[in-house]
């Protein structure tokens, strides 16, 4: 009777530490794909860089909606004119209204065209709607960017329908990732191979498969993340399974 009670008590034992192992696995692998959600949830640039004074190419600004009871219905997005981007033309975006604003450069920009004395400071997108869940694309192109900085923020204004206004425009320090991070576009030098190529005049597929490519690798890190969680996962539960059969081998 006593070694029926013990084996009782044993399994009762195992059922709660399979169960205490299932949930901390849970929660772990949770916690992993949890923090690659909002590691993606603010405003991003595409590609992740350029060539200094690159030519002729496509900015892309994704747009999440990281909110579950509210629309973003205005982006703003302010470009810098101490290195000011030259050429700057909107592509029409279906449902949106997009204003450019220029402003006098301090110092104009000596080009093979000519001096250009104003750039672009400011887009905004109004209008449209992005929905709980869901992304939007803007795409600038440019005639050209500068070559005299290694890289461009661009800060960002993202408001809600319900008045919120999430203020994408802290730059990283230390290597860290702010809070609120503004999109940055990492200018290297020439013939780097980490820069993104240039697309030529009229050409719009090489910048589009640059985008594409950048998309690409954002979804591997968050596939990655996913499946580190799952091995996680595993590794929790044959440990508990490891830890039961033991404790039975030495009663």
């Amino acid at each position: 009777m006593s070694t029926t009670r013990t084996h009782t008590r044993n399994g009762t034992r195992a059922r709660v530490t399979l169960g205490r192992a299932a949930t901390v696995t849970a929660l772990a692998a949770a916690g992993l794909l949890g923090a690659a959600g909002i590691a993606s949830a603010h405003v991003t640039v595409h590609p992740e860089s350029y060539a200094k004074g690159a030519t002729d190419g496509v900015l892309t600004f994704r747009v999440p909606n990281e909110e579950d009871s509210a629309s973003t219905t205005k982006v703003q997005v302010f470009l810098r004119t101490d290195h000011p981007v030259l050429g700057v033309l909107v592509h029409p975006q279906d449902g949106w209204t997009a204003k450019v604003t220029s402003t006098k450069l301090k110092t104009p920009v000596k080009t093979d065209d000519g001096t250009i004395t104003d750039a672009v400071s400011e887009i905004t997108w109004t209008g449209g709607k992005i929905g709980a869940g869901q992304f939007e694309d803007f795409d600038v192109a440019f005639g050209q960017l500068p070559d005299n900085t290694n890289q461009l923020m661009f800060k960002t204004l993202q408001t809600y329908s319900d008045g919120k206004v999430a203020r994408w425009i802290e730059a990283p320090t230390g290597g860290e990732e702010p809070e609120n991070p503004a999109p940055v576009l990492k200018l290297t030098a020439a013939g780097d191979e980490n820069a993104a190529p240039t697309a030529s005049k009229g050409d719009s597929d090489g910048a589009s498969k640059s985008t594409a490519a950048s998309s690409d690798s954002s979804d591997s890190t968050a596939r990655g993340l996913g499946i580190a969680g799952l091995v996680v996962g595993v590794l929790g539960l044959a440990a508990a399974a490891f830890a039961i059969v033991r404790g039975r081998s030495a009663r």
